[in-house]
């Protein structure tokens, strides 16, 4: 025997939906609950799965206020010290030697216009 339909509850499901594992389901659960936080803070109304990303954000606002009025807090200190120091450990990494690489640029090439042949009716000079 071969199953290639479910019916449960009425609905009638392929064959398929049998061999999901549990990563599958995991996965497929955690994408919805992506799309659900960027649906909820697109439209402006706060989710249990939005509710993270809303605090980041606001914590953000806290220290570039802080950085801009120059109020401190020990949070906002430690990030702006350690934005600070960024550079420099990024320099310690090996970014100093791709920074010495030279710049080559490229050539871009211009677009010409187009003669549509007066398709809109534009050939009358007025």
């Amino acid at each position: 025997m071969h199953v290639t339909k479910v019916l449960q509850n009425g609905s009638i499901f392929d064959a398929k939906v049998l061999d999901l594992s549990t990563e599958a389901i995991l996965g497929k659960f955690k994408r919805a609950c992506g799309v659900q936080a960027s649906l909820s803070l697109a439209a402006g109304f706060p989710t249990a799965a939005s509710a993270p990303h809303s605090i980041l954000n606001a914590f953000k606002n806290l220290v570039c206020a802080s950085a801009a009025s120059g109020y401190e807090f020990p949070e906002a200190t430690t990030l702006l010290e350690a934005a600070k120091n960024a550079p420099a450990a990024g320099a310690a990494g090996g970014g100093a030697a791709e920074a010495a690489k030279p710049v080559v640029e490229e050539k871009k090439e211009e677009v010409e216009a187009v003669d549509m042949g007066g398709l809109f009716g534009d050939d009358d000079e007025y």
